[in-house]
């Protein structure tokens, strides 16, 4: 586990996460399984679109969770 990536969900996070915080936490997964603190320019595309793809999994592993005993407010 990247001791970075902090929990992002009720109740260790009293609000939702915000998009900057969801794309922090798959920049340091992606930092952290690839071994690279930053791509080289020929890996910065497959790097960028791991951290694109890695954050909208996120978003919807969040959207989707349901935690006993936080309150979620009804959806837009």
């Amino acid at each position: 586990m990247c001791r970075s990536i902090k929990t992002l969900r009720p109740p260790v996070l009293p609000e939702e996460a915000t998009e900057d915080e969801i794309r922090a936490a798959a920049l340091q997964y992606v930092r952290k399984v690839s071994g690279f603190r930053a791509p080289a320019e020929h890996n910065r595309e497959v790097f960028d679109r791991a951290v694109d793809v890695i954050a909208a999994a996120t978003a919807e592993l969040l959207d989707g969770l349901e935690v006993r005993g936080a309150h979620r407010s009804p959806a837009a």
